[in-house]
């Protein structure tokens, strides 16, 4: 029986490598490395599947973050609510910037408590960040009614939701900026770090702008101290290929998904997903109550998983200063104990679906 990776990063799509070389082949030929024409073309179009005006390049996901709430203002002093169970640069870019990570508790759906995040709002509250894990839009409308009656901003952690969406508009789109990873595990990923920035507001646009490249005005005059985090034009001319089979990847995805979700259904929690939203499943996350030993099982099998994430982002050495404890988040320290993700790339045959199934179905139900 032949294993089932995680992941599969090596490009064997027919056609996609030959693709991929001519755009680098392009970019060597010429010696346009940095900004130009190849990153403000694939901007365009990124924004463009965002349903948004302006998007900006930046070196990573975290960097994007990072600018994004440079952008807004918001530094020491300041707080922003975030969720406890993400990857941990969504609270780190917030200290990264000086102001303090407000954590608050999660849903069924692993995204924000619009009720948790209202009861974690206080007088130095500036932003509400709210995260889409697992490429599952969070629960945007609430927030956004109360970011709007509160008087925040409201910013999008989309790494995991490269096209998403909650009725028929894409996840970027709802807050004031939304905030993606490019990395190569991404659905849309480069080949290195890779980050972007989308906006609606042509202000906040052309500051960052400037913020990626120094604070450079032109190439003589800075008008302000920031750093160098532009997204590479090479890294730009191979995303622009692999936007045009981003459709198709994510279709395989959620199919993947639906197939996982009927034959599991009934032994695992699996994730729903109710009308009005498209999914685009970064990872498809089951829950179980024996974790560990549904993971050694599997992994016996050859079948590669991976946990998202074991250790919530209040309980990291690097969030000691911030107060909380233990049983603070109860829902996200519970599912953090359960969750297990599953291969859910687009390449995976549905050989390779069955045998995950069959060896979840047998350490379930055979009585292990």
């Amino acid at each position: 029986m032949s294993g089932v990776p995680y992941v599969q990063l090596g490009v064997r799509e027919p056609g996609l490598r030959d693709a991929l070389l001519a755009a680098a082949a392009d970019v060597l030929a010429d010696g346009g490395f940095i900004g130009g024409e190849r990153v403000e073309r694939f901007e365009a179009r990124f924004a463009g599947l965002c349903g948004v005006a302006h998007g900006i390049g930046v070196g990573s996901g975290t960097d994007a973050l990072v600018l994004a709430l440079r952008a807004l203002g918001i530094g020491p002093g300041d707080e922003v609510i975030t969720a406890p169970n993400s990857f941990l640069a969504s609270a780190s870019a917030i200290a990264l910037c000086g102001a303090r990570p407000v954590l608050a508790d999660v849903g069924d759906d692993f995204n924000l408590d619009p009720a948790c995040v209202e009861a974690a709002i206080g007088e130095r509250t500036r932003a509400i960040l709210a995260v889409h894990l697992t490429g599952r839009p969070a629960r945007l409308d609430a927030l956004g009614d109360l970011a709007r009656h509160h008087g925040l901003e409201l910013i999008e952690d989309a790494a995991q939701a490269v096209g998403a969406r909650l009725g028929d508009r894409p996840v970027g789109s709802f807050g004031r900026l939304g905030c993606f990873s490019l990395h190569p595990l991404k659905n849309l990923g480069a080949a290195g770090d890779a980050g972007i920035v989308v906006t609606d507001d042509a202000r906040l646009a052309d500051w960052l702008r400037r913020a990626r490249n120094h604070g450079l005005r032109s190439r003589d005059e800075a008008e302000f101290w920031s750093l160098n985090s532009r997204l590479d034009a090479l890294q730009a001319a191979l995303l622009e290929v692999k936007l045009e089979r981003l459709e198709a990847w994510t279709a395989a995805r959620r199919w993947n998904a639906r197939f996982y979700r009927e034959a599991l259904v009934d032994v695992v929690q699996v994730p729903d997903e109710p009308a009005g939203l498209h999914c685009v499943y970064h990872t498809f996350v089951i829950q179980s109550g024996r974790r560990d030993a549904l993971r050694a099982h599997l992994d016996e099998r050859g079948i590669e998983t991976r946990v998202h994430y074991p250790v919530p982002i209040h309980l990291q050495p690097a969030a000691s200063g911030l107060g909380y404890a233990k049983g603070d988040f109860p829902v996200a320290e519970a599912q953090a104990a359960r969750i297990v993700s599953l291969p859910v790339w687009p390449g995976l045959t549905r050989a390779d679906l069955e045998q995950v199934v069959e060896g979840i179905r047998s350490f379930h139900v055979g009585g292990h």
